[in-house]
């Protein structure tokens, strides 16, 4: 019988491979301002506690390729790498904040057992294809032994609000069972002919989110039938019965503009669009960059002017200037001072 103690796994590198371009020169300033926009020099994790709660938040972190200093060497560290900025996410986010986590097919699927533990709901993964141009037209496939790789996801989740600890469905069908009143009651309450018991009390993967005037009708009807001994009914502060502008704060906000689906056809970054040094290198700034278009489209997708956007690593700031460019309010942060810098020219319109 072999007694001895299993050894501790090896944690995967974070020492990144070498940038394309590296100031030597920290900067003078460790934070950039502007009407719409707060962007810092530093860790995301000392941060979120003095950010306004999120609407959205974009999270284009570790992809384990050592792409930064920082970075994992491979997806196996990636769990232990995120879960702290996961539960900070948690701790902030409300029934309306969505969250766009950008990644590797293999990196998300390492993080997403993190993602629902600390609350968060999986929607929909989207594939950005940025096509055969992305990739040398030389490349050795026998050698490599797979289908060239020209994609990135970028997954939707949405925080799963809780009413006394129980998610919103279970919720809903205890406080109709708890008016005593029969489940048929409910359309009665809703008039339909049967789509309030089949959808808004199903407790099966058919469930769906009442509208508002739904939740407000049963709410009503059933603090008006209800025994009178448990009311008030569908109440958060066990007072008054909410109402519907209180229920629509448990739903995250999605308005898909026409023509789209979950594979965005979008070429790489290239040209004057691609952040460069000249003087530098002529080798692209960041490894990672993403498109403002894209950025735009996730943020207006999930968010309305004056919302809050996180961008917990900024990099180049991409989404925090999409944000600002659709009058959202961002607020980011980015530890490498090369990026940092090159991000906050940007915002004022330099030449990098």
């Amino acid at each position: 019988m072999d007694m001895s103690v299993p050894k501790k796994p090896t944690p995967t590198s974070t020492v990144g491979r070498g940038k394309a371009v590296k100031f030597a020169e920290a900067p003078t300033f460790r934070t950039y301002e502007d009407e719409a926009v707060h962007l810092e020099l530093g860790d995301s994790l000392h941060a979120y506690e003095r950010w306004p709660s999120p609407t959205v938040i974009v999270s284009d972190g570790a992809y384990g390729v050592l792409g930064f200093e920082g970075d994992t060497s491979d997806h196996l560290g990636m769990p232990d790498w995120y879960e702290p900025h996961v539960a900070a996410w948690s701790r902030k986010a409300t029934g309306q904040t969505t969250l766009w986590f950008w990644n590797s097919e293999i990196g998300w699927a390492a993080v997403h057992p993190v993602l629902e533990r600390h609350g968060w709901r999986y929607v929909n993964a989207n594939v950005w294809n940025k096509g055969k141009a992305h990739i040398a037209g030389n490349i050795n496939t026998a050698k490599i032994r797979r289908f060239p790789v020209v994609s990135e996801v970028c997954v939707q989740y949405v925080y799963e609000p809780k009413v006394d600890d129980l998610t919103l469905q279970r919720w809903l069908y205890r406080e109709w069972k708890r008016t005593g009143l029969a489940m048929r009651k409910a359309n009665e309450a809703c008039g339909v002919k049967d789509v309030a018991v089949r959808k808004y009390l199903d407790q099966g993967h058919l469930w769906y989110y009442p509208p508002p005037e739904m939740f407000q009708k049963m709410a009503r009807y059933a603090n008006e039938h209800g025994e009178p001994a448990g009311r008030p009914y569908f109440s958060e502060n066990g007072r008054t019965p909410m109402t519907a502008e209180d229920w629509t704060r448990y739903r995250s906000k999605f308005n898909c503009p026409m023509g789209y689906t979950n594979v965005w056809d979008r070429g790489a970054l290239h040209g004057r669009e691609r952040i460069k040094v000249q003087d530098v290198s002529a080798r692209a700034a960041h490894l990672n960059q993403k498109p403002l278009d894209l950025m735009r489209l996730i943020i207006e997708a999930t968010s309305d002017p004056g919302d809050v956007v996180w961008e917990p690593f900024g990099g180049l700031f991409s989404a925090s200037l999409a944000a600002r460019n659709l009058g959202r309010r961002s607020f980011s942060c980015e530890l490498d001072h090369t990026y940092f810098q090159l991000g906050v020219a940007r915002f004022r319109g330099e030449d990098v």
